[in-house]
């Protein structure tokens, strides 16, 4: 039955004043429903020869509303409208509102109102198909931001020696990226929401021209502590350039299409991250380092202007459009304090703690017990709040709950990876660190190689879960490999121990972008995009403080364990202790001992990093049992 069908049989049923209604619809007249059946989430998966209507589709689904109850990841009630996929035929015989709602049951005068607006959102219109020209200037400029912001983010890794020592603070040097992910994690969810109320544009060339501002203060930084502050205000730019940047695209591209251009973004990240990690150290020692941050302003100021010309004012805005100080007035105040209070504080501590101060220290005790308090306030905050900064359904609702939870873990899981296959290189291999560097190319190459074809396949595919499964299931195998790594293998063994990590890293980030848009509103697209963004930003933080945690504790025991004392050769409690403390302070100590010691202290690295990837194995575990019982749409053609 199409739109029209339904639309005109239930005008003639109304007009003709029938004490009966129609199959669509009951009263309180009626409380015997057997044998109907409702919409419901086990319609995603779709049968091939069973296909239904799209507009169709829209209607009934914009006529459905379900209860959400209890606790746990339980389904959400209603699916994007922009998804137009094939379903299994339903018989429908009642539809009713939330027993909450006035008005009990839906009359024949609700369907009518709920007709046209059904097809109308159905036939919603995105800057692609009404301004193709318009709309790839804006993506380029967005482009470009991204291609900035992924250089800008790397190009210290190669080139902090060089500024710490000319600023003679060579220890302060971990500040540095924990300064920039500090305000490029922290303050996502805000501005994500702040979005939603005036508009995309605003934020959107704000966060650029704070970049700029803060790039060239980099560039022209007097002292370490003004270096530490800009990196600070650096990190607030990037991130919010980056996602409102992926929020936009959302506003501009269909679902159907998103995929692709996904793909486009990916590949200019891949790009521009290998650029600077590859050219950082190369500018510094020639155009000297301060010129590293002032290329980026011209391009930046560039990018600019594009927007101020070309992003539309209304972009983002669903409904009536508020004024700030309307906005204002309805913005989560509390829920964004303590969000960024708690966020702020768990990225100080654990950053912190064990690497520039011990965990014993006042300041990681304090920075941790302030984030344990200030995050279930949040949350019941959030629980309170009429418009929340984090809503709090996205966090206990399958299938958006194990998307994102199952993102924070595959963060978690390749960082502490990426943290720890170093230093296996050079701990317990005993490379030097550009050997080391050398090995991880490779599986990076092919991660970004991976994450760019991931959209284009999804987009021609039209499935969201093979990427997730698939994403999943590798990174879960490569944890497994790690941990049977031994000393006597080839190089290329190496490698190839390497690649399903990399190559699950490359179907997992993508396809859960996708998916989880696929599944939200378009209104609520800008809360999902920086939720997500800043669950993946608190794993990669996890993963390398609580693996390095997890390496120091079993190292401390192995290395007790095998370094044997030698009383006859003056080799007694103190000299062990003293072996001790300096391999666990230094990797290039491994290198330079002599004897049986070297052999023990290697053995106590490979059995300690061994323990650690076992720990990365039960994580994936738990990851994937969040992936495979999930139930996700397929995209369709929109009509």
């Amino acid at each position: 039955m199409g739109a029209k069908s339904a639309a005109s049989h239930l005008r003639s049923n109304a007009d003709g004043n029938s004490t009966e209604h129609t199959a669509l619809l009951a009263t309180p007249h009626q409380p015997n429903y057997t044998g109907s059946r409702a919409l419901t989430r086990d319609q995603y998966e779709t049968d091939e020869d069973d296909e239904i209507d799209a507009n169709e589709s829209d209607l009934l689904l914009a006529r459905t509303a379900s209860i959400q109850s209890g606790t746990g990841l339980a389904p959400e009630s209603l699916e994007s409208s922009m998804l137009r996929g094939r379903q299994r035929r339903s018989s429908v015989t009642h539809i009713t509102r939330p027993r909450d709602e006035p008005g009990g049951y839906l009359t024949d005068d609700d369907v009518e109102a709920v007709i046209p607006a059904a097809l109308h959102k159905s036939g919603r219109e995105f800057l692609i198909d009404t301004d193709y020209r318009k709309f790839w200037t804006i993506f380029m400029g967005m482009m470009l931001t991204y291609f900035i912001a992924a250089f800008d983010g790397t190009i210290m890794a190669s080139s902090h020696p060089v500024i710490t020592s000319y600023f003679h603070s060579s220890n302060s040097a971990s500040w540095l990226s924990t300064a920039f992910l500090l305000t490029s994690t922290a303050f996502q969810p805000i501005l994500g929401r702040l979005s939603d109320t005036i508009g995309r544009k605003g934020p959107y060339i704000m966060t650029m021209t704070i970049f700029a501002a803060a790039t060239a203060w980099c560039g022209l930084a007097g002292s370490m502590t003004s270096f530490i502050a800009a990196r600070a205000v650096c990190g607030l730019g990037a991130g919010g350039m980056m996602t409102l940047g992926s929020i936009m695209i959302s506003d501009l591209v269909d679902i159907e299409r998103r995929g692709t251009y996904q793909s486009w973004i990916n590949a200019v990240y891949g790009i521009a991250s290998a650029s600077g990690a590859a050219l950082g150290g190369l500018m510094a020692d020639t155009l000297g380092w301060r010129w590293e941050f002032g290329i980026q302003v011209p391009p930046v100021i560039l990018c600019i202007i594009l927007g101020v010309i070309f992003v539309p004012t209304d972009l983002g805005i669903q409904g009536k459009r508020e004024s700030f100080m309307e906005a204002m007035r309805a913005f989560d105040f509390q829920g964004s304090f303590l969000l960024t209070c708690s966020t702020t504080f768990l990225i100080l501590g654990l950053n912190l703690g064990g690497n520039i101060l011990p965990w014993s220290h006042p300041f990681i005790i304090a920075s941790l017990a302030i984030s344990a308090t200030c995050f279930p306030l949040c949350l019941w905050t959030e629980s309170k709040a009429k418009r929340p900064i984090m809503p709090l359904k996205l966090l206990h609702s399958s299938p958006r709950a194990n998307l994102i939870f199952a993102n924070f873990l595959a963060s978690l899981l390749l960082n502490a990876i990426l943290f720890n296959v170093p230093l296996y290189f050079q701990a317990v291999l005993l490379t030097s660190a550009t050997e080391s560097g050398i090995r991880l190319v490779a599986p990076q190459v092919s991660a970004s190689m991976v994450g760019t074809a991931t959209g284009f396949l999804i987009s021609r595919t039209k499935r969201l879960k093979w990427p997730l499964t698939s994403g999943t299931l590798l990174s879960l195998l490569g944890a497994v490999v790690l941990s049977m790594m031994r000393r006597d293998w080839p190089v290329w063994a190496y490698l190839l121990c390497l690649l399903p990590g990399a190559m699950g890293q490359g179907f997992q980030f993508p396809g859960t972008f996708i998916a989880v848009l696929a599944v939200s509103p378009q209104a609520e697209q800008a809360v999902v995009t920086s939720t997500l963004v800043l669950w993946r930003a608190l794993g990669s933080v996890l993963g390398i403080a609580c693996s390095s945690l997890i390496l120091q504790n079993a190292l401390l025991a192995y290395l007790r364990a095998y370094v044997t004392e030698d009383g006859d050769g003056g080799r007694g409690p103190a000299w062990k202790e003293d072996i001790i403390e300096r391999v666990r302070g230094s990797v290039e100590a491994v290198a330079r001992l002599e004897g049986p010691v070297r052999e023990q202290v290697v053995l106590s690295y490979e059995a300690a990093i061994r323990v650690t990837f076992l720990c990365c194995v039960g994580v994936g575990i738990v990851m994937v049992c969040l992936v495979l019982p999930i139930r996700l749409p397929r995209l369709g053609a929109r009509k």
